[in-house]
């Protein structure tokens, strides 16, 4: 049950509308189309949003304001992930689901993207779902819970959470 609605019930075609609508997908490898820009790669998910940021406002709240015009491969692994993050933020999702998001990037690169998760999930207010093998961002979250052989282990809530810059791995 999410806001009221049993998705457990849902039709596929109720699913893929709910999706469409709520959802915002982050990937670990980014899945950026190459012949676009940054801003043209974001512009795709304003055209199935009701309410969308404009591309430019949603690469500017992962400090992508100036690589608008970048193509992907102009950018960093960690600029990629955070035109992939705009992407899926651009249609103000009620839930972000990011996989492995800093699987692929070195240490400061991901706090960098965890900082734009951050920062989204508090000025957007958007539920967000962090999916990782990465112990170490469980400090930043309010909720951990850990998966084992596809069953949850465990679910805790998290007392002390810090901040995407005050983690260490």
């Amino acid at each position: 049950m999410y806001r009221g609605r049993d998705l457990t019930t849902a039709e596929e075609r109720e699913l893929t509308d709910y999706r469409r609508r709520h959802v915002g997908f982050v990937f670990q490898f980014y899945n950026l189309i190459p012949s676009l820009t940054a801003r043209e790669n974001v512009a795709l998910v304003t055209d199935i949003a009701e309410h969308p940021l404009e591309a430019a406002e949603a690469l500017a709240m992962v400090d992508l304001a100036d690589r608008l015009d970048h193509f992907p491969a102009q950018l960093s692994g960690g600029e990629q992930q955070r035109v992939a993050i705009a992407r899926a933020i651009a249609k103000r999702p009620d839930v972000l689901l990011c996989d492995e998001p800093t699987g692929a990037l070195d240490i400061s690169t991901g706090i960098v993207v965890l900082e734009a998760i951050e920062r989204i999930n508090f000025e957007l207010g958007t539920a967000t779902a962090v999916i990782t093998h990465n112990a170490a961002v469980a400090g930043m979250a309010d909720r951990v819970v850990t998966l084992s052989d596809g069953h949850i282990g465990s679910v805790r809530t998290n007392d002390h959470k810090v901040s995407a810059r005050e983690l260490e791995w």
